[in-house]
This record gives C-alpha cells, sequence and structure tokens, in this order.
C-alpha cells in the first residue's frame, strides 16, 4: 500500500475579530479537514482539496494573515496510522451524534404510534426529519475519507428508521381508510 499524501495548512490570523477566526474554523472542519494543533490542520490530497485550501490562503490574507499549504507524507507506517485515526475518531464522533438522533426520530415514531397519533400532518413531519437525517448521513459520510468504524452502524440505523416511518406511513393510511 502506498502512503497517503496529504495537503498541510497552517496558518496565523489575529484573534480579533473572533468571527473570521471561527468562520475559518467551520469551513475547515467543513472540508473534513483534522487539526494537529491550533492553526495547524490536514486533509487527504485531491484537487478540491487544493482549491479550497488556494481558496482560503487568499481569505487568510484578506484577514491580515498568514498560510502555507504543503504536501506531506507521514514519516513511516505508524505515523500514518495516527493520522489515520485521527480523521476516523473525528468521522466516529459525528456518527455518534447521527447515531443520536437517529434515537430520538425512532423514540418520537413510538411516542405517536402510542397515542395513535396517525395523521397526514405527523407523517409529514415525520418525512422532513428523516430526509434531514438522510442527508446528514451523506455530508457525514462524504468526509469520511478513511472509513470510520461507526459508518455501517450509521448506514444501518438510517435504513432501520426508513423502515420504522414506512411502517408508520402505512398505519397512518390504514386509519385514514377506516375513516371513510
Amino acid at each position: 500500500m502506498s502512503p497517503s499524501s496529504w495537503l498541510l495548512l497552517t496558518y496565523k490570523v489575529p484573534p480579533e475579530p473572533a468571527k473570521g477566526r471561527v468562520a475559518l474554523w467551520r469551513r475547515l472542519k467543513g472540508m473534513g479537514a483534522v487539526y494537529l494543533q491550533s492553526g495547524v490542520c490536514l486533509l487527504p490530497k485531491t484537487d478540491d482539496h487544493v482549491r479550497r485550501l488556494k481558496m482560503l490562503e487568499n481569505d487568510i490574507a484578506g484577514m491580515q494573515g498568514e498560510a502555507v499549504i504543503l504536501e506531506t507524507v507521514a514519516l513511516d507506517r505508524g505515523q500514518e496510522e495516527k493520522v489515520l485515526a485521527r480523521f476516523k475518531a473525528d468521522r466516529n464522533e459525528e456518527y455518534r451524534e447521527f447515531l443520536g438522533r437517529c434515537a430520538d426520530f425512532e423514540a418520537e415514531i413510538a411516542k405517536e404510534i402510542a397515542i395513535n397519533k396517525f395523521t397526514y400532518a405527523e407523517l409529514e413531519e415525520e418525512d422532513t426529519d428523516l430526509k434531514k437525517l438522510q442527508g446528514w448521513l451523506q455530508k457525514i459520510e462524504k468526509l469520511d475519507f478513511y472509513g470510520a468504524p461507526l459508518r455501517e452502524d450509521a448506514r444501518s440505523q438510517l435504513r432501520a428508521c426508513e423502515a420504522l416511518l414506512d411502517a408508520y406511513a402505512q398505519r397512518v393510511f390504514d386509519a385514514h381508510d377506516e375513516n371513510r
């Protein structure tokens, strides 16, 4: 297996205004970057990441900051594994949060069933919530560059939520057929 190639961004921006620093941090995290320390982060080397980091470099200069972008590889397999573990840990944290929201979704459906609330309005609300879960998982997976361990759990839990909503929808349809 050939070693992974990463883009290393080091940057320094003025502390004020804080919103610029926060916006920069959000953009980097939104790209899937892992921070090695404050102002030092890594991303897998892709053409998209190169382009986006160069745009960020320009934004950093506009904030009267400094940035350097380097291409790098790990010194050895042990160092590479440490970096891969950081990427996977960041994604696992997001997957855990996602799994918690899936549990909330399941509890909400169970509550509606328990009180026999089989309305189209409720079904539409639950469908909207499921679509949010589906979109959220897609976003996490897009940043899961190295296959975090909780990926399959998240996919499986989403499938369970989809099946649960299908079953709830059938009960809504059945309830409305009975009322005719």
